[in-house]
């Protein structure tokens, strides 16, 4: 199976999985409620890892090809960093979430009322959330930099000089990086939420990328490119 039969496959599984994700009690009133959300949650982390999983073997077949993603929308193209979603994305996201749920539920706290989701993340998560930005920050640049070194040398595989499966196998050691910080993020944000708060931030952000794919195919359908 070609890796792009595959990024198909797993899509509309991932829309499944969005629709049990969404279907799930909330708030999570009872243990059983709150041993469902983790049961779901981590249903979906196993779905990610394994898209990792295969995209690293595609990636070793043919990097070029990954790095260009014709499975992906030209809108999904533009916003890469390298092969795929800014890690830091993902706390942008979070802070988003929390801010309209807080809003929207300002009268009911002020009331001393709580939801347990996004919109009551306690001090001490804002302030881990915070350290695992900066932390995240600091990844992303240090991938960065080991990518333009990557492109520094790029003379070397136009003029056919050195060795270019070494020069290729480079490449595919930066995307490994950056994959791996992309699941590392995932995985860190969950483990610091409530099961309840990582359905729902799990949620956003498969709406997020259902969104962008979305508007990706209509303007693509629009300038005949689909």
């Amino acid at each position: 199976m070609s890796f792009q039969s595959f990024y198909e496959t797993w899509f509309e599984q991932l829309k499944g999985m969005v629709h049990q994700l969404n279907q799930a009690p909330k708030p999570a009133t009872n243990d059983q409620n709150h041993e469902l959300h983790q049961q779901l949650v981590q249903k979906v982390m196993s779905h990610y890892s394994e898209y990792y999983r295969v995209k690293s073997l595609a990636a070793k077949n043919d990097i070029l090809s990954v790095f260009y993603a014709p499975w992906c929308t030209s809108l999904e193209r533009s916003l890469h960093w390298i092969a795929g979603w800014r890690p830091t994305t993902a706390f942008h996201l979070i802070y988003t979430e929390s801010s309209v749920l807080f809003e929207s539920h300002i009268i009911d706290i002020l009331r001393g009322l709580r939801y347990g989701d996004l919109g009551d993340l306690s001090p001490d998560q804002l302030r881990r959330v915070s350290e695992l930005q900066c932390q995240a920050v600091l990844e992303e640049n240090a991938i960065a930099h080991e990518l333009s070194e990557w492109q520094d040398g790029a003379s070397e595989v136009i003029g056919l000089m050195g060795d270019i499966d070494a020069k290729m196998e480079g490449l595919v050691s930066v995307l490994e990086r950056a994959d791996k910080l992309r699941m590392k993020t995932i995985e860190n944000l969950v483990q610091l939420l409530s099961p309840q708060q990582a359905v729902e931030f799990l949620i956003a952000a498969a709406h997020l990328q259902f969104g962008i794919r979305r508007w990706g195919i209509n303007h693509d359908r629009q300038r005949g490119n689909l």
